[in-house]
């Protein structure tokens, strides 16, 4: 795949649409283009954080240990993003992430995603808002498990 193409994906991305082309080269081009296949993880709950992922195609489960097992509590799908918690709060990955249908991916570094967070603010903007929606879903699900239970 050409930098062209990876900077057509990368305009789909949300976090990515509103950044120059210009600078989606620059991305394309210090990233790490990577495949996963079935079964393979992107990351582990409780390793170090040290990048994240940018979804160019393909999906996997995400999914957090239980004290009765792994329970899925999302699915990363093309256009989707995932990793930037443990490198936002120098923390351990807090999910594990597991490949379900092949899966293409671009690899931003820990430094290079501060750079690029310093340098283009609108990404910055809608990192914040991504993570809002999370915390809002997350908050939402738990008040139904809440409702349930009691």
């Amino acid at each position: 795949m050409s930098i062209h193409e990876e900077v057509e994906l990368l305009k789909g991305v949300p976090l990515f649409a509103k950044l120059e082309p210009n600078k989606l080269k620059l991305l394309a081009f210090t990233s790490e283009r990577l495949t996963f296949a079935p079964g393979q993880e992107l990351c582990h709950q409780g390793d170090i954080g040290d990048a994240m992922y940018v979804v160019l195609g393909g999906a996997a489960d995400i999914t957090i240990d239980t004290p009765s097992g792994p329970l899925k509590v999302a699915e990363l799908k093309k256009n989707g993003f995932v990793g930037e918690i443990a490198i936002l709060c120098d923390v351990p990955r807090t999910a594990t992430v597991t490949v379900r249908e092949t899966l293409t991916a671009l690899k931003i570094t820990k430094e290079l995603f501060f750079r690029m967070v310093t340098e283009f603010p609108t990404m910055a903007v809608e990192i914040m808002r991504e993570l809002a929606h999370r915390l809002d879903d997350t908050n939402r699900q738990l008040s139904a498990m809440r409702a349930r239970a009691a």
